[in-house]
């Protein structure tokens, strides 16, 4: 066995599947999936292929803090429109049109059965937000934020693209792989245009990861889907156009992209799984964990 392979074997001796960790934790799947999207569950890469796993050290982390679990799980609550307005004490029309002006980010998304998109927030930053921000909880909306709702003008797509975009960055070193993530909400014609070599682009396009997950009981929803994970706005596209040749000078830097059999043909979308289309994440309505007290007494007794 050589050393690589002792290693290999190490590290997955010292650390368990995703499974077993969100039991461990005592979170639920969906709990679970959101930890390890913003980092509070940390990661690592062992055994064959590479996959993500849970360190043994990260799990007793967690179970030694103090109000583990429940303070983990506050961590982790997410909350809609409705319950969003009410713990940040707002209408949910003002709510609304904070939402839409970018003053926060959404943390995940769904198609519902009538295919409108419903955005989820974390408590955590609506009371952060509401902490640092009292002004914008009463009186008239400020004259910029007014203009740019006239405009019609929704971030909610554009703030959950870059904040999905850091947080699949953070999990990778790999400069290809970083590559790949910033070009994931590119149009394949954007994508072309940013990387013009054939053998660069199915590399890149090979590694690019699903930003969101793929599940089997999704519905014919592709096209809202899209709408979200796909940047839209001329200067979102070239401003991620930019950072995606930066990437590349950085890859190419280290290693060029390996030769392969690129065949001409129509390319999927680089942002969503290399699985069916129509096996995608948040096409159904998810039941939330029951609500942190803890939290939710603690934004009610601020002044």
């Amino acid at each position: 066995m050589t050393v690589r392979q002792c290693e290999m074997r190490s590290a997955t001796e010292e650390s368990v599947a995703f499974g077993r960790a969100a039991r461990e934790l005592e979170l639920k799947p969906r709990e679970f999936e959101l930890a390890v999207q913003l980092g509070a569950v940390r990661t690592v890469a062992s055994g064959p292929g590479r996959r993500r796993r849970v360190s043994r050290a990260e799990i007793e982390r967690h179970r030694s803090a103090d109000g583990f679990p429940e303070g983990l799980r506050s961590r982790l609550w997410v909350v809609g429109t409705a319950e969003g307005a009410e713990l940040m004490g707002i209408s949910p029309a003002r709510f609304g049109r904070l939402a839409r002006g970018g003053c926060f980010a959404p943390v995940r998304f769904y198609v519902n059965r009538y295919r409108a998109v419903v955005w989820h927030y974390l408590a955590a930053d609506l009371v952060d937000f509401a902490d640092r921000n009292p002004e914008l909880l009463t009186g008239r909306t400020p004259s910029l934020l007014r203009t740019a709702l006239e405009e019609r003008e929704d971030r909610r797509g554009r703030s959950w693209r870059a904040r999905r975009i850091d947080q699949l960055l953070a999990q990778t070193d790999d400069p290809w792989e970083r590559a790949a993530v910033t070009a994931s909400v590119l149009t394949p014609e954007d994508l072309a245009a940013g990387v013009p070599d054939e053998n660069e682009r199915a590399y890149v396009t090979g590694l690019r990861p699903a930003l969101v997950p793929a599940r089997s009981d999704a519905t014919a929803a592709h096209e809202m889907i899209e709408s979200v994970i796909l940047a839209e706005a001329p200067d979102e596209i070239e401003w991620h156009r930019h950072c995606l040749t930066a990437a590349l000078a950085r890859a190419r830097a280290v290693r060029p992209a390996p030769a392969r059999d690129v065949r001409p043909g129509p390319m999927p979308s680089p942002a969503l799984p290399l699985k069916s289309t129509e096996a995608l994440a948040g096409t159904e309505a998810v039941t939330e964990p029951v609500r942190p007290r803890g939290l939710w007494d603690w934004l009610r007794r601020r002044p």
